[in-house]
């Protein structure tokens, strides 16, 4: 007799035809959005084109290997741009590479300790906001490729427009970016009409990046003048990465290792800065053209985008410099108006929302537009958001007073949370002077969370004591209770 087992072995999905020729194209129309991008924050680094273009394709192969949002892509961005510039105007390139590999060791670090758990922290209305927010200043950003430019840039740019709010519905075969960035790249060579190409933003590289160590003094000066700003690239590298991937999550209705991607932004990083690179991180813009209009959903699409990038510029490097930038900023509008969550601003939708989480979603907008820092308008937002719910949930602590029918005893039953905020108004709620000399606190129906909340329940205690009363405070849960038996009578009473 003969046993016949049939092993079946693991098969990728993006081995599907299908999904492959949508992970490839998406790979390609990511890498030639990315050109002019690493281009420009290379100027606001103030390093070489090759330098962003190198950050983009080390850190995009990294991340679809070490990452944990597939389908995410990290480059060069202007976020670390302008974090890193400073060191590098100041101190040179050298100190800049340093700071980017230890910036990797910090993101390592941070994700060890577990500071992607800290993104839970972060409310809706400031996810919303840091989306448009981002959507906004991408759009800022290619305004300037429209203004004082010659007069043919306007119909190609419009014709760019066009093609791809109608190229969809007679296919979606092939991305409408794509068909519209070689259709107009055709159109203009073909024609020879003169309008700012790809070329015009810098010399593109001709050969990969070479490994090296940093051309800095291995010294305790040296790492205490890097460390303030790989410390700060570290955060705000993570804090975009872990926004974005968050959104990712949501498009794709799928979840995503916040840990893995933090730990492997570091990985990313310390390879950029080793093959000197700028260093980077997550790139919403590249993503919502990968993701939502390319439609690619795994790590071949993000590793293609890196190696694409440097075959674009290293083997057809020519051909992609008469890329007209009319069809890249077309591409990149497009993704504006997709990002951008316009029922967040719709009229009907702002009647109904609270009047805190408008106030939340516009100051972490206008922080982000006004600083062009992403970490500024996340923290703004988030410390808003909290002000905001501890003056809510203080409003909600009430105390309500029965008293005997004897009149010999007076019970005062607190509802609500006891914290910080409605702590400070508890005390001034008791009729410390009317009431009889028995006097019992219920607590049954709150929780008390802090030493603000003890130290007022002592301060009523002591206040009735001054006038011979006796306070007996009942129905404590047990949390509740531990933390007032630890605390009671060790912190000065508020007054």
């Amino acid at each position: 007799m003969s046993i016949s087992v049939r092993v079946r072995g693991f098969r990728p999905s993006w081995l599907s035809p299908k999904v492959l020729r949508t992970e490839v194209l998406a790979g390609l129309v990511v890498a030639l959005a990315l050109i002019p991008e690493a281009i420009s924050f290379s100027v606001i680094a103030g390093v070489d084109p090759a330098i962003g273009l190198f950050a983009s394709f080390t850190m995009a192969v990294t991340i679809a290997v070490v990452g944990g949002r597939p389908a995410m892509i990290s480059a060069a961005t202007g976020a670390v741009a302008l974090v890193i510039a400073p060191l590098n105007r100041e101190h040179g390139f050298g100190y800049l590479v340093a700071a980017v590999i230890l910036a990797g060791v910090f993101q390592i670090a941070l994700g060890a300790l577990g500071v992607a758990k800290l993104l839970r922290f972060v409310p809706r209305s400031v996810m919303v906001g840091f989306v448009n927010s981002l959507a906004i200043l991408v759009f800022m950003a290619q305004v300037r490729e429209l203004t004082d430019v010659p007069w043919a840039v306007y119909p190609l740019f419009a014709a760019g427009l066009g093609l791809m709010v109608a190229f969809p519905r007679i296919t979606a075969a092939v991305p409408a970016p794509l068909v519209s960035i070689v259709a107009l790249t055709v159109i203009t060579v073909a024609a020879g009409i003169a309008v700012p190409t790809v070329g015009d933003k810098g010399a593109l590289p001709s050969a990969l990046p070479v490994p090296g160590l940093p051309d800095v003094p291995f010294t305790l000066d040296t790492l205490t003048t890097i460390a303030p700003y790989a410390f700060a690239m570290a955060l705000v590298g993570l804090m975009e990465s872990l926004m974005t991937a968050k959104l990712v999550d949501e498009i794709t209705d799928t979840r995503s290792s916040k840990t893995r991607e933090s730990v492997g932004q570091g990985i990313a990083n310390i390879v950029t800065g080793f093959l000197g690179g700028m260093g980077g991180c997550a790139m919403i813009g590249q993503t919502m053209i990968n993701v939502k209009v390319s439609g690619a959903r795994t790590r071949l699409s993000t590793f293609l985008a890196g190696a694409f990038l440097m075959v674009l510029c290293i083997v057809f490097g020519p051909v992609v410099s008469e890329i007209p930038m009319a069809a890249l900023v077309a591409v990149m509008v497009m993704v504006c108006f997709a990002t951008f969550d316009w029922h967040s601003i719709a009229p009907k939708t702002l009647k109904r929302m609270p009047a805190g989480e408008i106030t939340v979603l516009a100051v972490t907008t206008a922080c982000v537009v006004a600083t062009h820092n992403l970490a500024v308008g996340v923290i703004a937002g988030s410390i808003t958001a909290m002000i905001i719910f501890a003056k809510r949930v203080a409003r909600l602590a009430d105390v309500t007073a029965v008293t005997d029918p004897d009149g010999g005893q007076v019970v005062y039953a607190v509802t609500g949370q006891l914290f910080f905020a409605s702590a400070n108004e508890l005390v001034g709620r008791f009729d410390y002077a009317g009431d009889p000399d028995q006097v019992v606190i219920d607590l049954s129906a709150t929780h008390v969370w802090d030493a603000s909340s003890v130290a007022a329940l002592d301060a009523i205690e002591h206040r009735y004591a001054q006038r011979g009363k006796t306070v007996e405070i009942v129905g404590l849960n047990d949390p509740s209770a531990r933390l007032h038996k630890k605390l009671s009578g060790e912190l000065t009473p508020v007054d």
